[in-house]
């Protein structure tokens, strides 16, 4: 299952966006060049409006750049969204209704037919996901931790190599938010995806990242990259998982002089 077919790197260079606003121009962000290697897990923080989203909207092909190169696996991020390489999920888990658990998860092979043999049969991922008690509930008998977990299983069937996450668990309580990151680590563990997480929890970013980019107020910029090198799982209250958190809450709070490198 885990292979050549699952390579997924990305490079970003100059890439800007600009929306056009009803009195003047919007930049939602400045440009920005970045390279992320395949299977590497990377964590974007940074305040409110500051482009995270755009930037996965981006590189998702959702929306076109203003400015600069998107490359993914060095073909246009066209190539890997018309090949079902990419995955997508936010903090609405968009589940239909009106189909169950199963019916959900089974949904991206019955849509794209491709006969890879790449992605886990929809029974296993819930297997994996704590679900194959519920294949048959509806998602509105479900907890939100437990809709999350039916999306997080439906992203995996697409057998992407790419994950976008923009902030996937914000609106669940802190102990689901916590169990559902463990999951998706075992999960990221297994398959090796090349995973962009945003989020606005630093702690969460830094137990979860390989990287974490640190990004401006709008325009967004890269602040800062800061590697965590502590082996998972990590105690953020060890002095070395510490030291990460209270350096990336420094950046954030210091005044925006830091340019993009």
């Amino acid at each position: 299952m885990i292979g050549a077919e699952w390579l997924m790197k990305i490079t970003l260079r100059d890439v800007s966006k600009t929306f056009n606003g009803a009195r003047a121009p919007l930049i939602a962000l400045a440009p920005i060049t970045l390279d992320v290697a395949t299977g590497e897990f990377i964590c974007l923080i940074g305040p409110s409006g500051c482009g995270k989203s755009t930037l996965l909207r981006l590189i998702a092909d959702q929306i076109p750049a203003t400015t600069g190169e998107i490359r993914l696996d060095d073909a246009p991020p066209e190539m890997a969204r018309k090949a079902k390489r990419i995955a997508w999920m936010a903090q609405n888990p968009a589940l239909l209704p009106w189909q169950t658990v199963l019916d959900n998860v089974r949904l991206p092979q019955r849509v794209n037919r491709r006969g890879q043999g790449a992605a886990p049969e929809p029974l296993e991922l819930l297997r994996m996901v704590g679900l194959e008690d519920f294949v048959q509930a509806y998602p509105g008998t479900l907890s939100g931790g437990m809709q999350q977990r039916v999306a997080l299983a439906r992203a995996l069937a697409t057998g992407a190599q790419l994950w976008l996450m923009d902030e996937p668990f914000t609106a669940l309580d802190e102990l689901t938010r916590e169990t559902l990151t463990e999951e998706v680590l075992r999960l990221w563990e297994t398959f090796r995806p090349t995973v962009l997480w945003v989020t606005h929890n630093i702690v969460e970013a830094a137990r979860l990242a390989d990287r974490v980019i640190v990004m401006s107020a709008r325009p967004g910029r890269i602040r800062d990259m800061v590697a965590v090198a502590q082996p998972r799982p990590r105690d953020e209250t060890a002095p070395a998982m510490a030291a990460v958190i209270r350096h990336l809450r420094a950046v954030l709070r210091a005044p925006e002089t830091v340019s993009n490198g």
